[in-house]
């Protein structure tokens, strides 16, 4: 079996599917969005293609945009375990917890208070910081160890009381890929009564979801992080949705999900998100049942593959003095961020991008852990992350050019 072979996933076929990968690069920048395979593009070119209008009409083009945006909401569910009338669609992760942010606020008052955590991309940050000081609500703040990356779960003990009302924290870090455990976290939220909201856009993409388990009430993810078009989700239990009342205009849907949905949502990009999930349901050949039960059956193929590159990655580059990695959790998605002695992490990515390798660099959205690590006023690090697509010829070529680096 070669070197990252598993059982029923075929990684060349897989590749195949991907027509931006025949181009030559290597595509280790996953975390700031993945390639898209041929059914997505063929999914979207077809709703053009057949014609589509907007919702709600009596023409046939209508209700073919009507069961789009069905389908999608379907998919979805199905994707991280949730239920369709929860998911509420829109342009992106950031302006969904805006939306939700500014409406959940509407309900807090002084004295009440709103937990984050520095383990999470911004976007899981300031709108509940923003939102919560409009309110008069108090911020407090769940730290992280710098040297391990690790979201202790002890301290929300001491987070948490009677006067919190909402727990914001990431399914894993975008930076360092740490995967908190958030099922603890939100046990002991829903014990003092308080919501969570977890941003699952990094976590999606590397292993099988089910927001039941983890105790989000709210869970967002990316379509484009998981090889679909740019648009996302937030997943809500519907119970939570109630008596939430987001700013609409006066003729658009009074009911939940549609009244978190701001203007026309995009229908053929929706019916790419389907393909892509149809797609990621296909990723094990030997998955079998309906399209939820073959998710989980992929999505855990994808958690092993990804887990032993990973492995020869970040071995690899822990094998060279000249380079320093960040973050050491016992459970993480396959994201390795480090720095090159003598060299700016621009530099660095400049010098792969000649190779024809895609990595990214900076603080990448993770502000508060960028500083945790003392990295933000120095350019933060790079950052390469592996996608379900990414093979041993990849992470090589990225070895071989870190390793040629001199300081």
């Amino acid at each position: 079996m070669a070197y990252g072979a598993h059982d029923g996933y075929d990684i060349d076929g897989i590749r195949a599917a991907y027509p931006a990968l025949a181009d030559g690069h290597a595509f280790l920048d996953g975390a700031g969005g993945t390639q898209v395979p041929q059914p997505v593009i063929d999914a979207i070119a077809d709703a053009y293609r057949q014609g589509i209008s907007n919702v709600g009409g009596a023409s046939v083009t209508s209700r073919r945009s009507d069961g789009i945006v069905a389908e999608c909401r379907r998919a979805v569910a199905d994707l991280v375990g949730g239920e369709p009338d929860g998911v509420v669609l829109g342009p992106s992760m950031t302006a969904l917890t805006y939306r939700l942010a500014d409406a959940l606020a509407r309900q807090w008052g002084p004295g009440e208070e709103v937990v984050v955590s520095r383990l999470d991309h911004d976007a899981n940050v300031r709108p509940w910081v923003q939102a919560a000081e409009r309110a008069g609500a108090t911020v407090r703040w769940a730290d992280v160890d710098a040297a391990t990356g690790e979201l202790p779960v002890e301290q929300y003990d001491d987070l948490l009381g009677a006067r919190t009302r909402l727990v914001a924290v990431t399914g894993a870090s975008n930076l360092v890929g740490t995967r908190p455990d958030v099922a603890a976290i939100a046990a002991r939220a829903h014990a003092v009564g308080a919501l969570v909201y977890v941003d699952g856009v990094h976590s999606t993409p590397h292993a099988a979801v089910d927001v039941r388990a983890l105790g989000a009430d709210f869970y967002a993810t990316s379509a484009y992080k998981w090889s679909g078009p740019h648009l996302a989700a937030v997943v809500a239990d519907p119970v939570a949705l109630d008596g939430v009342r987001p700013d609409r205009l006066l003729p658009a849907p009074e009911e939940a999900p549609g009244r978190f949905e701001r203007g026309t949502l995009p229908f053929a990009d929706l019916a790419g998100a389907v393909a892509a999930v149809d797609h990621l349901a296909c990723l094990d050949a030997g998955a079998a049942g309906s399209r939820r039960a073959r998710l989980l059956a992929s999505m855990a193929a994808v958690e092993a593959y990804e887990t032993d590159l990973f492995a020869h990655l970040l071995g690899s580059l822990d094998a060279m003095p000249h380079v320093t990695t960040y973050g050491k959790a016992a459970r993480r998605t396959p994201t390795a961020y480090f720095t090159v002695a003598g060299h700016t992490p621009r530099e660095v990515a400049e010098h792969l991008a000649d190779l024809r390798v895609n990595v990214s660099n900076g603080s990448n959205y993770a502000w508060e852990l960028a500083a945790v690590l003392g990295l933000r006023d120095d350019g933060g690090a790079v950052r390469a992350s592996l996608a379900h697509y990414t093979d041993r010829s990849d992470v090589d070529r990225l070895l071989e050019g870190v390793a040629g680096i001199r300081a």
